[in-house]
């Protein structure tokens, strides 16, 4: 097993300030991340008319867009960083406008059901990342088939719930073991698809509970090959305060910690470590059984 990529999720934290997106990246890759995503979205392609109409609450999320002109100097600086640039597409035209600039597209939860955009993004041939909140396994199955069926090769599954902050206790990571069986038989009846392309299909896990011993226990146990997680610089971010967002401090410690506990796999030979090597001859001698080696006694 290999160490996870652990992807930053910056959401709405931006605040529409270019300079503190550019930070989001500085910071991701500074704890240790693998990726940072943002999420592209018009208010008015998000939600149906009749919802703006009535929901002060909603139409309050136009402040939470990021504008398009963004996109480029994010993608600059993600390089500069040498770490990968993710966002979510929210409306069609969103493929378009992401396609130059990203290392892979990520789908949300509530958009689990929109086949079409699961269309779009596939046939990029870019890489396709899509989280499982509030679905079933017969919905998750048909997201994947779209995707394969429309050329997508490089498929991550995210297994997630989509309470805001989740409970630890109904975070259901046995449901990683069902996924991967599923997502076995899928394989093995690719002759069904449209395409016998090969594929490869990953799990991972998106982060909602703000907890060190869920993502451990993920990582494993259950052995993912991603932790996606809510990202906040500073606590002022507009989705901080609903109790799902990791502080760096915080993420950068799991982070840590889970690197230095695949550090410890070592190459799996049996032979004296570097850190051993003085010891060595301060072991008891076989023929009288005392310390050190006699020759090591000798020249003592």
């Amino acid at each position: 097993m290999n160490k996870p990529s652990f992807i930053a999720e910056v959401s709405s934290n931006h605040n529409q300030d270019l300079q503190r997106c550019l930070e989001f990246v500085d910071v991701a890759a500074d704890i240790g991340c693998d990726a940072v995503k943002f999420q592209l979205f018009k208010l008015e392609e998000l939600f149906a008319p009749e919802i703006l109409e009535k929901s002060p609450k909603h139409r309050e999320r136009k402040k939470w867009e990021l504008p398009v002109s963004y996109l480029s100097e994010i993608s600059k600086r993600c390089k500069k960083r040498k770490i990968k640039f993710s966002c979510t597409p929210f409306y069609l035209d969103a493929v378009d406008e992401l396609y130059p600039y990203l290392d892979f597209f990520k789908i949300a939860s509530y958009e689990l059901l929109w086949h079409d955009l699961f269309k779009k993004c596939a046939t990029t041939n870019k890489p396709v990342m899509f989280s499982t909140g509030m679905a079933t396994m017969d919905e998750v199955v048909s997201a994947i088939t779209c995707l394969k069926q429309y050329g997508c090769s490089d498929i991550n599954v995210l297994h997630c719930n989509s309470a805001y902050p989740t409970p630890a206790s109904e975070s259901n990571l046995q449901a990683i073991v069902t996924l991967k069986n599923e997502i076995g038989k899928l394989n093995n009846n690719c002759h069904q698809l449209k395409s016998n392309k090969p594929v490869n299909i990953n799990v991972g896990w998106s982060d909602h509970t703000v907890s060190p011993a869920v993502i451990y226990r993920a990582v494993f146990t259950y052995e993912v090959k991603f932790i996606e997680f809510h990202l906040d610089l500073d606590g002022v971010g507009e989705e901080f305060s609903t109790g799902h967002c990791w502080l760096p401090d915080q993420i950068e410690t799991v982070i840590k910690t889970i690197n230095t506990g695949f550090s410890a796999d070592g190459n799996g030979t049996f032979n004296p470590s570097p850190s051993e090597l003085p010891d060595r001859s301060w072991r008891a001698d076989p023929i009288d059984g005392l310390r050190p080696l006699k020759p090591i006694r000798d020249n003592f």
